[in-house]
């Protein structure tokens, strides 16, 4: 397994700083063994990180972070100090989203501390997330990150030059335009690479996943409340994206995931101990003394073209009958009509099937929205109504 994560030079062998963990992991047994000052130096500040130091909200953030997410901020400046990549797993409700923003909000700070052509150099940082969740990116920033420059990269209208992201802080993007842009976006070279929703490059044979790889950041974070959804195995497209080599090839990861993705004790050891400063999970049980005694969150997503334009007909077909209904018969008459017509534009920016049953194999915006939610809540062992 040694020998299968780092690279042959002779009769030695060379491995990244990004491996510390793992090569901590192996060679924990072997006391024995005898290594350079550097990776020395690289293991006792891996093994230093024990307990999250806590970040306060940087200057420009609107909001307050909760003692948990305050931790998540200092373990995001850990990665950061130290070259890592990581991935936020909380639990679907604890706010990863916040926790990144304040993290952007900090780097603008920094940017601006610049003198004016460093800072003119300074790259805005990348979200690729679901066509789903990017409307929640673009108002969640309005909400805690108001002087964050934000441009949707998703839209037919988005930007073909590459040149056009320098004034912006943040990029949003979907998978779907990142795998048709790709040829673009790989030309710039961003702060932070961000893939939100991380479980959709789980197959690392899939044109998102080795899309995501192409994208060049000076970082990179995941966000996932599921990061493994069915076997360890998925867990080896996420890490090559996040630190690239870390766990040597996907053949030698699957040796020590085993054959199923169960891995035996032993392995589940070594992986745990090599990867935990890698992956902040937080439950809500865990957290339940920060958070409130009820936590509401309202979800927004936008209806695609077919969808909005089927709505948009629908509300100007009844806008139009209406009118002349009240205008004939008054409005007290046309009330049932008015309750009739609410209905059916509800129903239609649910699900257009619930309209037409001839559309019921057309995408629904909220549908898409609902149903990954609900299998995270569901996997995280909670109920739903």
């Amino acid at each position: 397994l040694l020998a299968g994560l780092g690279k042959a030079e002779g009769d030695d062998l060379r491995f990244s700083r990004g491996q510390v963990g793992f090569l901590d992991a192996l060679l924990a047994a072997e006391p024995e063994s005898t290594c350079d000052e550097l990776f020395r130096q690289a293991r006792e500040e891996w093994r230093r990180f024990e307990k999250l130091s806590p970040a306060t909200e940087p200057p420009g953030f609107e909001g307050t972070l909760r003692g948990y997410q305050r931790e998540g901020l200092g373990w995001l400046h850990f990665l950061r100090q130290f070259g890592f990549g990581g991935c936020l797993a909380d639990d679907m409700g604890l706010g990863k989203t916040v926790q990144v923003l304040a993290l952007l909000v900090t780097r603008q700070r920094e940017r601006e501390s610049l003198p004016p052509k460093e800072a003119a150099r300074f790259p805005p940082s990348l979200v690729v997330a679901p066509r789903s969740v990017v409307f929640n990116w673009k108002r969640e920033a309005e909400r805690f990150a108001p002087g964050l420059r934000v441009l949707d990269h998703s839209g037919l209208s988005r930007f073909k030059e590459a040149e056009r992201f320098a004034g912006f802080d943040l990029v949003l993007t979907t998978y779907g335009t990142l795998r048709r842009d790709i040829v673009l976006l790989q030309e710039v070279g961003f702060d932070y690479v961000i893939l939100d929703e991380s479980q959709a490059i789980k197959n690392a044979a899939t044109a998102s996943a080795k899309a995501a790889r192409l994208l060049r950041g000076r970082h990179r974070l995941a966000l996932s409340g599921t990061p493994i959804e069915n076997h360890l195995g998925e867990l080896w497209s996420l890490l090559e994206f996040l630190n690239p080599g870390l766990a040597g090839s996907a053949a030698v990861f699957s040796a020590l995931a085993g054959q199923t993705g169960r891995p035996d004790e032993e392995s589940r050891r070594l992986l745990g101990r090599a990867l935990k400063p890698l992956i902040l999970r937080r439950t809500k049980a865990q957290v339940a003394k920060d958070l409130p005694a009820k936590l509401e969150q309202t979800l927004y997503c936008e209806l695609e073209n077919g969808q909005r334009e089927r709505y948009d007909e629908l509300k100007e077909h009844y806008r139009r009958s209406l009118l002349a209904r009240v205008g004939r018969e008054g409005m007290n008459k046309s009330r049932m009509h008015v309750l009739e017509a609410l209905l059916r534009l509800r129903q239609a920016a649910c699900h257009p099937g619930l309209i037409d049953r001839s559309l019921l194999p057309e995408p629904s915006a909220k549908l898409e929205m609902l149903l990954p939610r609900l299998a995270q809540v569901t996997e995280e062992g909670h109920k739903a109504l």
